[in-house]
């Protein structure tokens, strides 16, 4: 099996903030899902939410066959499709609710691995604005997107829009601003958003088709 590193911000440097994290070269959804996750929550929290424990994690979806294996070992995080080792913690998780903790971890006896391979999959969310710069960023270079994407939310002082890009055309998405932030940075799925009935949209089905693609391009990383 060969691995690719995920950089800073996965753009080509060789860790994030020093702390190696890698995933399989064909890595699937649930890997890639875990990856970028990881990587978030090291950047919001530091190299220490890594350096302080070792160990091996299974991590299970709640409602799919789905499962992944995290390799914690001297700063250097691997994750991999499949449980094919004895791991020293199980976490059962849903994978459509920010990778949520669905009963109690089972664990080998070292509480400090399960709290913070927990602090690992659960980054804070960045403020929606900026996840909205972010998201569009790496959203251009997929075929058919639209122009800009106009992002509405409810606040305390009546409606808040923002807008990105600039164009003729363009794609309206609105909703509460912690689940914009959410899509936009790839913790929350669009498609599982909508299902909701708290986010709305306003364009043609060719670009909710691209956005949706948008989305997944942030949420796996790809």
């Amino acid at each position: 099996m060969t691995e690719t590193t995920i950089g800073s911000a996965t753009r080509g440097d060789d860790a994030v903030d020093g702390v190696d994290i890698r995933i399989e070269d064909d890595a699937s959804p649930i890997v890639r899902l875990i990856g970028r996750t990881i990587a978030d929550s090291v950047r919001a929290n530091g190299v220490d939410s890594v350096v302080a424990v070792n160990g091996i994690v299974a991590v299970r979806s709640h409602d799919t066959p789905q499962a992944a294996t995290i390799s914690i070992y001297d700063g250097v995080v691997a994750v991999s499709s499949g449980v094919f080792v004895e791991p020293d913690l199980t976490l059962t998780v849903d994978l459509n609710a920010r990778l949520a903790l669905v009963g109690e971890p089972v664990a080998a006896g070292d509480d400090d691995l399960a709290a913070a391979t927990l602090t690992l999959l659960s980054p804070p969310l960045p403020d929606w604005k900026a996840a909205a710069d972010s998201f569009w960023a790496a959203a251009r270079s997929v075929p058919g997107i639209p122009d800009m994407l106009v992002a509405i939310t409810e606040g305390l002082e009546g409606l808040d829009q923002h807008v990105v890009g600039e164009g003729e055309t363009h794609y309206v998405i609105a909703g509460p601003p912690e689940l914009l932030a959410g899509i936009f940075s790839g913790a929350d799925d669009l498609i599982a958003a909508l299902s909701t009935g708290l986010i709305g949209v306003r364009g043609t089905f060719s670009q909710l088709s691209v956005l949706v693609a948008a989305s997944w391009k942030v949420r796996y990383d790809v």
